[in-house]
């Protein structure tokens, strides 16, 4: 395992940014009032392919060798990061191949198609996952990239938070959703590169909290079966992303689908945003009821909004904002 660098977050962003959109933060005075704190959302669905992960890719692309050009890139995801890789790869004249679990989100599965990229199918397992790709990788030769153990993709992820840190000043803490732990590791890196004091905290949802229960325990267990509307936060966390958040991260809280639902309705109706669940989950952990209410009233807070690649054809019900004030 390699663990990136601060210094390599600050190298990324030198590396891609003629090439990914320096997204817009927005405020809203209503969810100021509602979660007690003044916030700041960085709007990474934005982003192009519609999520942060088009960063990591394009740091890891753009990397590469010309011998390992040839051959092309894969990968395996959920959706968010095979989008990404496939849009990267495609505008550097690259080949990308993603496995995908046979469940995946109708329109992340589009997108890569839509990218140019490859789709390889596989149960909804982490092990189909691997042993999906580890079986593409020797069919092609390509080179693997992966969604949040690769340390150039991790380093590029964090230039989200470096952005959100300039562009919203004296920020006292940055809520970021963990799942593989890319984004986190990221961002708790980019924290570190620029020398501030703010507190970096990991939410996750409670049927998928892996990565509180490994915090709690200081190892990390990845052992569970998920079970939520968050699709992009049911992967297990990495080891890099377990290595960095145990070395720097201030806590890892865990909220529920109602709350999940209830702050995306409300990123939805305040923000005029179109965000997907797992974006909503760090809204979450910020109202009344929810694990950091308290704990960061008074805060300036900046929460990242991680992708807007919802699927409408399978959206829930969403809760009532009569709810807001129910715990979540």
């Amino acid at each position: 395992m390699t663990l990136p660098q601060p210094d390599d977050v600050l190298d990324a962003r030198q590396r891609i940014h003629k090439y990914v959109r320096e997204t817009p933060v927005f405020t809203s005075a209503s969810l100021d009032a509602l979660c007690g704190a003044t916030l700041f959302f960085k709007a990474e669905n934005l982003q192009r392919a519609g999520a942060f992960k088009f960063r990591g890719a394009t740091n890891a692309v753009l990397q590469l060798d010309e011998h390992a050009r040839a051959r092309g890139v894969a990968t395996h995801s959920s959706g968010n990061h095979g989008a990404a890789l496939s849009l990267a790869a495609q505008r550097a004249g690259l080949s990308a191949t993603v496995v995908m679990p046979n469940n995946s989100v109708s329109s992340k599965r589009a997108a890569v198609l839509a990218f140019g990229g490859r789709v390889v199918d596989c149960e909804p397992t982490a092990a189909a996952r691997v042993a999906g790709l580890d079986e593409v990788l020797r069919a092609t030769g390509a080179t693997s990239i992966h969604p949040y153990e690769h340390p150039a993709v991790v380093a590029g992820q964090g230039t989200a938070a470096l952005e959100l840190m300039e562009q919203a000043e004296g920020l006292n803490a940055l809520l970021v959703p963990v799942g593989g732990g890319g984004l986190l590791g990221g961002s708790l890196l980019a924290v570190r590169a620029s020398g501030l004091a703010v507190d970096v905290f990991a939410c996750e949802p409670a049927g998928a909290a892996d990565a509180a229960r490994s915090f709690r325990a200081r190892e990390r267990l990845v052992d569970f079966v998920p079970d939520t509307v968050a699709d992009g936060l049911r992967t297990p966390l990495g080891e890099v992303g377990f290595a960095l958040m145990m070395a720097h991260a201030s806590d890892v809280v865990a909220v529920s689908e109602h709350a999940i639902l209830l702050a995306m309705r409300l990123v939805w109706e305040r923000l005029k945003l179109v965000v997907e669940p797992s974006s909503a989950v760090p809204l979450a952990a910020l109202l009344p009821g929810g694990p950091l209410h308290d704990k960061l009233r008074g805060k300036r807070v900046g929460l990242i909004l991680s992708g807007g690649n919802v699927d409408l054809d399978a959206l829930p019900a969403l809760p009532p904002l009569s709810s807001c004030g129910s715990t979540p």
